[in-house]
């Protein structure tokens, strides 16, 4: 299971406040407390205006890192920003992320091929968002060759399979996990990953619907996580179902998870 603290998000408004005020004490104790909370990478995105979004990044990774030691996802929808970001880690992280839109792919995995960096890749492309499963899994089909032209092995890759919100689906959630599943068959070593809330937005209770969709995906084989780690019942039920799956041999992390306080007792 792999944790990606959402919270230094400039589209989060208290985090954009604090982007826009300059307060490096609100950004640094984001950093650590999803540190704290288990995240296994710290994404940043600036979310500004693109005259200032690179040194707004770099300010924010300046801050991360001199807080953490936990890698860092570099988040932008501008290939470029996360390309010149990369610049300002000093270990491997995430490159978030990359589609087949266009040349992304190609921008980012001619910078990242020769490197330890991971990359979160979306299954769009310059047709849009594909609405069934099949058409999906025929992007992640193109996706895949152009890794293999790169030498990049699956075991770098995070495919979000595209998580929408559950009160304008069809079907629930059964593209997403079939997709999930295709995926894993195909590429046992590769990880699934998303953003767990976009399968709430304009509902109720959210936190519900998310746990909900939580337990579904890791059935399915989603083992990659953009998530708030500060939410203690969400990551219970993280644990909780890691362990339901026999992907936690005596149940030791859900142990070690609950004695670190991370989840609610």
């Amino acid at each position: 299971m792999i944790i990606i603290g959402e919270k230094i998000n400039g589209a989060i408004p208290s985090t954009g406040k604090a982007i826009a005020e300059k307060d490096v004490g609100f950004i640094r104790n984001l950093a650590i407390k999803q540190t704290e909370a288990g995240a296994d990478y710290i994404d940043v995105c600036a979310s500004v205006d693109d005259e200032i979004e690179l040194e707004t990044m770099k300010w924010l990774i300046d801050i991360v890192q001199d807080a953490t030691e936990v890698p860092i996802a570099v988040d932008s929808p501008n290939v470029y920003t996360c390309i010149e970001s990369m610049k300002f880690c000093n270990k491997p992280g995430l490159f978030n992320s990359i589609s087949m839109e266009g040349d992304k792919a190609d921008e980012a995995f001619k910078v990242i091929a020769k490197t330890e960096w991971g990359c979160v890749a979306l299954l769009n492309s310059d047709a849009g968002i594909p609405k069934t499963s099949s058409d999906r899994l025929a992007v992640f089909s193109d996706l895949m060759k152009k890794c293999q032209e790169y030498e990049i092995d699956p075991s770098r890759m995070h495919i979000d399979p595209l998580i929408e919100m559950l009160c304008t689906s069809e079907d629930g959630i059964d593209t997403v996990t079939e997709v999930i599943r295709e995926i894993k068959r195909q590429y046992p070593t590769i990880h699934v990953t998303g953003a767990i809330s976009n399968s709430s937005f304009n509902l109720p209770a959210r936190r519900i619907v998310n746990q909900a969709f939580a337990v579904l995906a890791m059935n399915a084989g989603m083992d990659s996580f953009i998530l708030d780690p500060l939410s203690k019942d969400l990551m219970g039920m993280l644990f909780a179902t890691e362990a339901m799956l026999g992907q936690d041999m005596y149940c030791m992390e859900y142990i070690g998870a609950f004695r670190r306080d991370i989840f609610v007792k």
